[in-house]
């Protein structure tokens, strides 16, 4: 049997273990219950007892014990009845007595507890005794429902838990898998950079290997990437504009024609404290998100802004637009509107945004039909 088996197993039995222990106790409060229930009875059925020597009661009789077992009882709510008429009750807050409607509703509410007694003081004469649940018993008929709550958040935390360690380790293995995947990528990096110094002393147009050099350069910051997954990336004073313009304009050579992209706002510089890698991801992530929306063709606007602390960077598309509730959720690990993808573009540019950069990003504004505007907002370094 493998280890992975053998925990199955074990969980499964823990599982019925738990279960039983649930149903013993549960089946033990269900027998307290009922016994004290009994106990109630046979205590009322002696309070209908001495009732009914009290009632038969001449001179010569002993009241002493009947009265004894009248006054006993402080803790069961009684009316007794006399041809549907309460002729007295014990136990009964006085206001409910004061009010007709509400006396009749808690009679009713006794009737509907437990079977009344019958005083039969003489013959064809009758009293009933009409008793509810004494306070001990009410605790005791909901003590089942306060065990299974209980239970069941305990259960909920116990599973929140291992899902949460669960995701922790799956969170290893893919910055673990990252990170080799960065390492086996530099190798034939290496060599594609000491390929392109050859060709550059063959008799070969020099854009064509500048342009070699560009994707290699790409291929560097998409190894830099991976390799700082599961890191704290180290955050460094720097041009935001400059920086963002950069990837911009790269990914602007990379696409279709049928892709307008346009650029407004300042070119000055604007000092943050960002890491330029992990910067870069979140505007492709962004512009890719822009261009996936549109099909591929349409206007792509980027327009960063700044006040006296704050750098806003706005990606708007002319796209298929997003509803309202779901401004929110489409940064959540795993939602995607497409057939194909991981739904993890927007949620790890949310993660580098606010995680990592201290900063913010949400849906500006989104019409349906009509595109989408992403806004990231992020701290000015203070001067």
């Amino acid at each position: 049997m493998s280890f992975s088996e053998r925990r199955n197993t074990t969980r499964w039995i823990i599982v019925f273990i738990s279960f039983l222990i649930i149903t013993l106790i549960l089946w033990n409060t269900y027998t307290f219950f009922q016994i004290f229930k009994n106990e109630e009875r046979l205590k009322m059925n002696l309070w209908a007892n001495a009732q009914k020597t009290l009632i038969n009661a001449d001179e010569n009789t002993d009241l002493d014990l009947p009265l004894d077992i009248l006054n006993n009882n402080t803790s069961v709510p009684v009316m007794l009845t006399m041809y549907d008429k309460v002729i007295s009750s014990v136990n009964v807050p006085e206001e409910i007595l004061a009010d007709k409607k509400k006396s009749l509703s808690y009679l009713k509410n006794l009737k509907n507890e437990n079977e009344p007694i019958v005083i039969e003081y003489a013959p064809g004469k009758h009293q009933q005794v009409y008793y509810g649940n004494s306070a001990l018993i009410n605790k005791l008929k909901y003590y089942p429902v306060a065990l299974l709550l209980i239970i069941f958040l305990f259960g909920a935390l116990i599973y929140n838990f291992y899902k949460s360690t669960k995701m922790a380790t799956q969170n290893k293995l893919w910055a673990g898998m990252a990170k080799e995947t960065a390492h086996q990528i530099g190798t034939p990096l290496s060599s594609l950079i000491g390929w392109v110094e050859i060709l550059k002393t063959e008799d070969i147009d020099p854009s064509i290997t500048l342009e070699i050099e560009k994707d290699i350069e790409r291929l560097q910051t998409i190894t830099d990437r991976f390799s700082k997954i599961g890191s704290v990336p180290v955050l460094e004073e720097h041009d935001i504009t400059a920086e963002t313009l950069h990837t911009y304009e790269y990914l602007q050579s990379r696409f279709s024609k049928q892709v307008t992209f346009s650029y407004h706002g300042t070119k000055e510089p604007i000092l943050v404290m960002i890491n330029p890698t992990l910067h870069s991801w979140t505007i492709e992530n962004l512009v890719k998100n822009a261009i996936d929306a549109m099909k591929g063709k349409g206007s792509l606007d980027l327009q960063i802004e700044q006040d006296a602390n704050h750098v806003k960077i706005n990606v708007k598309d002319s796209g298929t637009g997003i509803s309202k509730n779901q401004y929110k959720s489409i940064f959540e690990p795993g939602f995607t509107t497409k057939k194909r993808g991981w739904g993890l573009g927007l949620s790890l540019t949310k993660r580098i945004v606010e995680e990592y950069h201290g900063g913010k990003i949400k849906v500006l504004h989104s019409e349906i039909g009509k595109g989408t505007t992403f806004q990231i907002l992020l701290n000015k370094k203070v001067q």
